[in-house]
């Protein structure tokens, strides 16, 4: 069994915004609350024990949480114990910090419900179900398979005030056919700053990059307007941290502009993830297997290299996952080609090592071997699917000696 999760655009009533900002807020207190009993458990017992939800409903002063999902409050239990067994799970190779407290600013609102027998739905393709929801608005743009079985749905709200709900579908693995891997369904990707990538027919991504730039001047001025709004309201400082005459969250002018500020954002964001996926899906609708390199985006963003802006804004990090994906639900792969792999420094005609290459601003070279002439980027990209063949035709290799 697979799950497969669609994400709708919701278009909740004053009344259903409201009964939203109360679960936000009951998950949030309870993860609070769940978090502070374990510590101080800890401090007396050396063991962080076993808190529910259903402990805080019977104290008159948290007599509030009864009014809100009550499966929504469970899966923040499940998710606390996730934390800590993240936390210190000594078999993960990266184990996550110790749990932290949720504020009502900077934490993310949201919160997860589950089917019960119906009680999370899509009806008539224009509304969805939940529990003590009710039916809310949504755009239906994607209608799931009669056969996907509704597991349990996640309502989230933005920093620009719309909400989304993110519902789970379980469906049966369907087997997909063997695919070999030839010359003409696998293709090599040379990742490129300007242009996301070059790959090994000499193709360059068919998309708008630098979404951010273009966004930066207007976003740098909702800044500055924001940053002058919220100085004005300054009547001294105790210590380092600024007086305010009265709780920003008072002032509706800047609520206003943060709402603003965070809807451009959020508005370059889809920009990316849209054209990103457009991307992703016409190359897995033409080739099989995709090779790239194994690259260290945070590495290639620091100051060192004077992309990082480019780099970040081109979300490939991203564009890779979606390949990743997509491409082993129609029976291929996204092969990744070691990243030492010296595929600028080496000719594809003969394979002669050039190490004048090495500097990045050398962009055309000829090799001084056999004298063909070679572009960088569609020369590294050629260099990076033969690599990815080579490496594919050896693990089919070795799976074939493990079936004999």
């Amino acid at each position: 069994m697979s799950n497969i999760a669609i994400k709708y655009r919701l278009y909740p009533t004053a009344e259903q915004k409201i009964m939203f900002a109360k679960t936000f807020g009951c998950c949030r207190k309870v993860w609070n609350l769940m978090l502070s009993d374990k510590i101080e458990n800890y401090k007396t017992t050396k063991s962080f024990g076993m808190f529910t939800p259903a402990k805080y409903k019977k104290i008159k002063e948290y007599a509030y949480l009864k009014e809100v999902d009550s499966l929504a409050l469970a899966n923040v239990q499940l998710n606390l114990q996730s934390a800590f067994k993240s936390c210190f799970d000594k078999k993960r190779k990266k184990r996550n910090g110790f749990p932290k407290f949720k504020s009502r600013r900077k934490s993310r609102s949201s919160y997860t419900t589950n089917n019960q027998k119906g009680t999370v739905a899509i009806i008539d393709n224009k509304y969805v179900r939940l529990p003590k929801i009710g039916k809310v608005k949504a755009t239906i743009h994607r209608i799931p398979e009669d056969d996907w079985s509704l597991k349990s749905a996640t309502v989230s709200m933005e920093k620009d005030g719309t909400y989304y709900v993110s519902v789970l579908f379980e469906y049966e693995n369907i087997p997909v056919s063997f695919i070999e891997a030839t010359e003409d369904n696998t293709v090599g990707l040379d990742y490129k700053s300007d242009g996301l990538y070059v790959d090994s027919n000499g193709n360059k991504a068919d998309i708008e990059t630098k979404w951010y730039r273009k966004a930066q001047k207007r976003r740098t001025r909702q800044q500055r307007n924001l940053s002058r709004k919220i100085r004005s309201h300054i009547i001294g400082y105790d210590g380092n941290k600024p007086v305010f005459d009265k709780p920003m969250s008072d002032c509706k002018n800047i609520q206003k502009n943060r709402k603003r500020l965070a809807k451009m954002e959020r508005k370059v964001s889809n920009q990316r993830k849209d054209a990103l996926h457009k991307e992703s899906t016409k190359i897995t609708n033409s080739y099989d297997f995709v090779c790239v390199e194994t690259l260290n985006m945070k590495s290639l963003s620091n100051k060192g290299f004077g992309n990082g802006k480019a780099t970040m804004d081109n979300g490939y990090g991203m564009f890779l996952s979606m390949l990743e994906y997509k491409l082993e639900r129609k029976g291929g792969s996204l092969i990744k080609v070691e990243w030492n792999y010296p595929s600028s420094q080496l000719c594809d005609c003969c394979g002669f090592q050039y190490p004048f290459t090495k500097d990045l601003t050398v962009r055309d070279w000829t090799c001084p071997n056999c004298g063909d002439s070679h572009d960088r980027d569609i020369n590294a990209a050629k260099n990076i699917k033969k690599r990815g063949l080579e490496i594919l035709k050896e693990n089919q290799t070795s799976m074939m000696q493990k079936i004999g």
